[in-house]
């Protein structure tokens, strides 16, 4: 019987280091992804944050990313055995066990910056960009107020053109007005967002086509075989650029889709069109028109002199506006705090020129500021290219 719990306590004295490297293994990498996780997010938030105040102060702006992260988990364990307490001490062994786990991390900082990146930092944003973000449910005030530097309203044969400035009181209200009329059809579930589909048909004789040309011709055409006639009709669909509207486009004649087809190949690729109808939501203010939208270096300008030389200010809906969900109309279009001392209750803080600035998460309107922070993020995601690992000047950190 001795012999057997001996037997038993080696087994557990050799088995047991085994199963805890594999653990504590386990509970390190977990630890060490997560918190890697959270200190990179931090640091690009940080850095998105710190060049909103540079360019209040009109200095350049500059990002910096980690390219690579290779951290290397050292285990240690010992082991030893000791006579158990009692009158048995001299017949039993006790095992002792004992580790230590060390992590030593590399982390590789790459300076974001070259020709490709400024391209990217300048060029504005495209229209599919935008919808991207636009079907995500993202607010559609919010995103053009980020996003948009003008609307061009259409009347008749003319083209008035408002700035999203505050420095330009009388563009940027109508500017604000505009985009408090969408989302006021958006609140309604009622604002569109659909590529123009234009459907083209031909008909050829079927004795003109040959097996291997209809093989070839299914593959890129609806084909319809008329028996009676003896003809093939031809259809194919083409998707046009995505307009906004307060009416399905879908539900349109093809001719009017055509037109406004042709009407869209004016449009630039930084253009986000619209079409507010009188029969629809919203129709007490029927308007036509487009957003140019900016780019990523603009709209960090734009955030920044919000803070000093170009603050923006309430601007009230238009009278023809429906109502407005939970009357929502933030005064910035993201408000950040600037103070003296450290902000207790603030997501995310830096200290920079000597004051401190926070995206301001206190109510009423915590979740339009969190959400307008979590866009610029992801704009700025859109904006950047990877990062090379290797054949670039990296700064490397080496614990």
């Amino acid at each position: 019987m001795k012999n057997t719990q001996r037997h038993l306590l080696w087994l557990l004295f050799l088995g047991l280091p085994i199963t805890l490297s594999g653990c504590l293994s386990t509970i390190s990498l977990q630890h060490a992804v997560s918190t890697y996780d959270d200190t990179i997010t931090d640091a690009i938030s940080k850095q998105l944050l710190t060049n909103i105040v540079r360019a209040q102060h009109h200095q350049p702006i500059h990002f910096t990313g980690v390219s690579n992260i290779a951290a290397t988990f050292d285990f240690r364990f010992n082991a030893g055995a000791t006579p158990a307490l009692g009158g048995l001490a001299g017949n039993t062994l006790l095992p002792i066990f004992g580790g230590s786990v060390a992590e030593n991390p590399t982390i590789s900082i790459v300076p974001i910056e070259g020709e490709e990146f400024t391209w990217r930092l300048l060029t504005p944003f495209q229209q599919n960009k935008f919808m991207l973000l636009f079907r995500q449910r993202f607010d559609v005030d919010l995103l053009l107020r980020l996003m948009a530097q003008e609307v061009r309203i259409h009347e008749d044969s003319t083209q008035k053109t408002y700035r999203n400035r505050p420095s330009f009181p009388e563009d940027y209200e109508t500017f604000r007005k505009i985009v408090l009329h969408l989302s006021a059809i958006q609140d309604q579930n009622q604002l569109y967002a659909e590529p123009l589909n234009l459907k083209y048909q031909w008909t050829l004789p079927a004795t003109s086509v040959s097996a291997e040309g209809f093989h070839t011709l299914e593959k890129e055409f609806s084909i319809y075989y008329d028996q009676q006639e003896n003809l093939f009709t031809l259809s194919q669909k083409k998707q046009g650029p995505t307009l906004i509207t307060n009416y399905d486009p879908e539900m349109l004649p093809e001719e009017e889709r055509a037109q406004l087809y042709e009407k869209a190949k004016q449009w630039d690729p930084t253009d986000v069109a619209f079409d507010i109808r009188p029969d629809g939501v919203g129709g007490s203010w029927p308007m036509q028109g487009v957003f140019r939208l900016r780019s990523f270096h603009a709209i960090i300008s734009f955030l920044g002199y919000s803070l000093d030389d170009e603050p923006e200010y309430h601007v009230e809906k238009d009278p023809r506006t429906p109502p407005i969900l939970h009357d929502e109309n933030p005064t910035d279009t993201m408000s950040i705090l600037m103070t003296d001392t450290s902000p207790s209750n603030a997501d995310l803080s830096i200290r920079s020129y000597g004051k401190h600035y926070a995206v301001n998460t206190d109510e009423p309107h915590t979740r339009w500021n969190r959400n307008a922070f979590q866009m610029l993020y992801l704009l700025f995601q859109m904006t950047v290219t990877g990062l090379p690992n290797t054949g670039a000047p990296v700064i490397t950190i080496a614990k």
